[in-house]
């Protein structure tokens, strides 16, 4: 069966941002770093080429492609979190150097999209009273840094 491995493309900072990643995201490390054999758009011979790392249990590629191109919202990565904790601990990291936006929306300092998701949000807007769902999207789009205890009172009325 065939296998996806997302790759994420950087200027040159393909392995300071996997260090940064694993660094931040449970269950993660570097795999390899592969440097170039010879001078490329990437950059210099022996200069890092590639890195490969497990993120959160799932595999990544970072390539260095020597031309810096923007990442958009139409891709991002989605964190599941299972308590405030991780909430906060994921949101300051992963932010800092970057841009936070609604709804647990952030760009990191290489300007990768993420978003940083309650477990029990799926749960609450999926109540199959129309109020209490509505609540929670309500409180839920107010928010920047999700906050689960106001989604929880929300859902409680």
């Amino acid at each position: 069966m065939s296998k996806i491995t997302p790759c994420l493309w950087y200027e040159s900072e393909a392995e300071e941002a996997a260090n940064f990643y694993v660094s931040l995201v449970p269950d993660s490390r570097i795999l390899h770093v592969q440097r170039n054999p010879v001078d490329a758009p990437g950059g210099k011979a022996g200069t890092v080429l590639l890195v490969e790392f497990i993120l959160g249990g799932g595999r990544f590629t970072a390539l260095n492609g020597g031309m810096k191109f923007e990442y958009t919202h139409a891709i991002s990565l989605q964190i599941d979190c299972k308590d405030q904790a991780e909430v906060d601990h994921l949101w300051d990291g992963l932010s800092a150097g970057g841009s936070t936006e609604q709804c647990g929306w952030l760009k990191d300092r290489y300007g990768v999209s993420w978003q940083i998701v309650p477990s029990m949000l799926a749960k609450l807007l999926s109540d199959p009273d129309p109020a209490r769902s509505q609540r929670v999207m309500t409180e839920m789009l107010s928010q920047i840094k999700p906050d689960i205890a106001a989604l929880e009172a929300a859902h409680r009325g």
